[in-house]
């Protein structure tokens, strides 16, 4: 698996996404259409538009410290993870992964477990102690998958976004 990184300045002053990544991504959104319809993040899950892709990583990019991360397996993007180096509460000390999101025709292909080891290498080499994320209560295929993965739960608590209910969940990276 080959990660590269999407960079900010791809999407800054209203730059669009190339044609062929963007379709791409676009197809990994919608192919995890459960994951759509548990989330809400777009208003559709049977009918997810590159403008909306598009526009949702923008939203992450805007972010200071964020990341979006492109895993591919032979040639093909198989996986897209978003990270923020700092969390929007200065007292949380820990680095988030905000979203690992594997193509529908790739689980179970060992992809996302790729992806969130190197998510947390990177933050390991840079000396961080732990990485948190969250995972929405009704998914339990996700908090299944992260506490495999060695996450422990630390809190529940809404979504700074959306108000939906999480497991906020820790992995010590020492």
């Amino acid at each position: 698996m080959i990660v590269e990184t999407l960079a900010p300045r791809a999407l800054e002053d209203g730059a669009a996404l190339p044609g062929p990544l963007l379709t791409e991504l676009t197809a990994l959104y919608a192919s995890n259409r459960a994951f759509q319809q548990l989330s809400g993040d777009f208003p559709d899950p049977d009918d997810i538009r590159p403008e909306q892709v598009a526009t949702a990583l923008a939203d992450e990019l805007a972010q200071p410290g964020a990341e979006v991360l492109l895993a591919r397996s032979e040639g093909r993007l198989v996986a897209v993870a978003v990270t923020l180096a700092h969390h929007p509460d200065q007292a949380d000390p820990d680095p988030w992964l905000g979203l690992l999101l594997v193509h529908a025709e790739e689980h179970r292909a060992g992809h996302g477990r790729c992806l969130a080891a190197y998510v947390e290498n990177h933050f390991r080499i840079e000396g961080r102690t732990g990485l948190r994320l969250a995972v929405l209560e009704n998914n339990p295929e996700a908090l299944a998958f992260w506490t495999s993965q060695g996450y422990e739960e630390i809190a529940r608590r809404p979504d700074l976004d959306h108000g939906r209910p999480c497991v906020v969940m820790r992995k010590s990276l020492t």
